[in-house]
């Protein structure tokens, strides 16, 4: 489950896996923001969705073998479940990480914790749950390759940073 294409690309693109939790700084633009100069609220769902995205890349889980059916079928993640809190805005030129940890994974759902913090302070938290589907929207229970990959970077509640 490798990407020749993005195995050798620039260090730091997709971010770091720290112990089991995977760090993703994110520079917040113009266009991320709103009339007010802060950063637009579903720009936050943006900024975890990349955290995801190449929290799975590092893992080895990427989403074009996926789509092209690598693991015996095409297939897909879906968002099922967000709950979100807004707790500080960024702003233009903030420099801020996207923090997220894998909870836990069953049948065909996962469980995911993302943050976005701006140094010190916790502007954003989010609980994710995801889910495997096939190329018909349908449940579909993780291949066991993707499982055990997954499952070493499960979070098992170790310090916070």
């Amino acid at each position: 489950m490798t990407c020749p294409s993005t195995s050798q690309g620039w260090p730091g693109l997709a971010g770091r896996i720290e112990g089991r939790m995977h760090v993703l700084p994110v520079r917040v633009y113009y266009e991320d923001t709103d009339f007010s100069g802060f950063v637009y609220h579903a720009n936050y769902l943006k900024f975890c969705e990349r955290g995801r995205s190449d929290f799975l890349r590092l893992a080895g889980v990427h989403h074009h073998e996926l789509h092209r059916g690598g693991l015996g079928g095409r297939m897909g993640f879906v968002v099922r479940r967000m709950a979100c809190d807004f707790l500080k805005p960024a702003m233009i030129d903030d420099v801020l990480e996207v923090r997220s940890r894998f909870l836990g994974l069953r049948g065909a759902r996962m469980e995911i914790a993302q943050d976005i913090w701006r140094g010190d302070e916790k502007l954003f938290a989010a609980h994710v749950g995801a889910a495997l589907v096939n190329a018909q929207g349908r449940p579909l229970r993780f291949p066991k390759q993707m499982r055990a990959v997954l499952d070493e970077l499960i979070w098992s509640g170790e310090a916070e940073s």
